[in-house]
């Protein structure tokens, strides 16, 4: 059986925490897609284009994951792909509720998908985009959560504070 599963979120940016539950996710599935979300809702720090190439070039060595982007709802992303598995990532107990009623309502809006949790490794427990780009904006070091390519554009991207 041929399984396919999405990872999808805004990625903004992609860290290590994400990467490390796309490998895990494509260690179980025979292909995951790494959804990376346009704005919807939200004023994301860095552009879908560049998200997108930031989560290419941060798993690139992955082979059988694949990123797309997507303006929809993930439960017609997954029906137009016929993955019939949707991943979500859990730091904590905190992120429990949300995604509980997440998984709750793509339940409704695609009953043929499964939600499955993974967690990351403990040492990406307390990583998240928000964080991380909080780090940068005060003048941290961000290089233990992020790959180069994200930190450069971090970098690059992010008005200190401090200046």
């Amino acid at each position: 059986m041929n399984i396919t599963a999405i990872y999808a979120g805004t990625f903004d940016p992609i860290t290590h925490g994400h990467t490390d539950i796309a490998r895990r996710a494509a260690s179980l599935f025979d292909k995951v897609i790494l959804a990376v979300a346009g704005a919807g809702n939200k004023t994301p720090a860095f552009s879908h284009e560049e998200r997108l190439t930031m989560a290419r070039s941060a798993l690139r060595e992955t082979a059988n994951v694949e990123v797309m982007g997507f303006d929809s709802l993930v439960t017609d992303l997954a029906k137009r792909q016929g993955a019939r598995v949707l991943i979500r990532g859990l730091r904590a107990m905190s992120d429990f509720d949300y995604e509980f009623q997440m998984a709750g309502m793509n339940r409704k809006l695609f009953a043929d998908a499964e939600t499955v949790f993974l967690t990351p490794a403990e040492q990406y427990n307390c990583i998240s985009s928000s964080l991380v780009r909080e780090i940068v904006r005060l003048g941290g070091d961000v290089s233990d959560f992020v790959t180069a390519d994200v930190q450069k554009a971090l970098a690059e991207r992010i008005v200190r504070t401090d200046q």
